[in-house]
């Protein structure tokens, strides 16, 4: 069994990794989906096996993140991305579709600030929602994956 720490849409908030710490230290991995990848650097000083991040739409490139990648976990395909290039604020479609197109059992995206998760045509669609300053409803994501099969859970953060 695996786990990971799921974020998105940090845009600026250190304050809110800096808390996340303990976790990051627990965890297999740790995934940033973007809006923020700037955000990860004391992160990825920590930890550079385990932390994963994405570019997201407000992101300048860094030398430690990429547009979108794949990750394998215990034989369990995972697509990563930010999600803006597929339209997430209008309908999950064009994820799916290039999930299913890449061979992934689960895709993670981020943009839309909204945590969310859904399970169709066999693929774990996972969104941690957003950790920005200010938030309304802060929170990240926890992804377990167990024997090629994943589970995901939203974690609210209060203030």
């Amino acid at each position: 069994m695996k786990t990971a720490v799921v974020l998105s849409d940090t845009h600026g908030n250190t304050v809110f990794l800096e808390k996340l710490f303990p976790l990051f230290r627990e965890n297999d991995y740790i995934i940033h989906l973007g809006d923020g990848n700037r955000d990860m650097s004391e992160v990825f000083k920590a930890f550079p096996e385990k932390t994963f991040v994405c570019q997201g739409n407000c992101d300048f490139p860094t030398e430690f993140s990429q547009s979108e990648w794949e990750l394998e976990i215990e034989n369990c395909k995972i697509f990563c991305t930010h999600g803006h290039r597929y339209g997430v604020k209008s309908g999950l479609n064009g994820l799916k579709q290039e999930a299913m197109q890449r061979g992934c059992q689960v895709a993670l995206y981020g943009h839309t600030h909204c945590a969310e998760v859904e399970k169709d045509e066999d693929i774990l669609i996972c969104n941690p929602g957003n950790g920005k300053r200010y938030s309304v409803n802060p929170s990240y994501g926890y992804l377990v994956v167990n024997q090629g099969k994943a589970t995901f859970t939203v974690v609210p953060v209060l203030p």
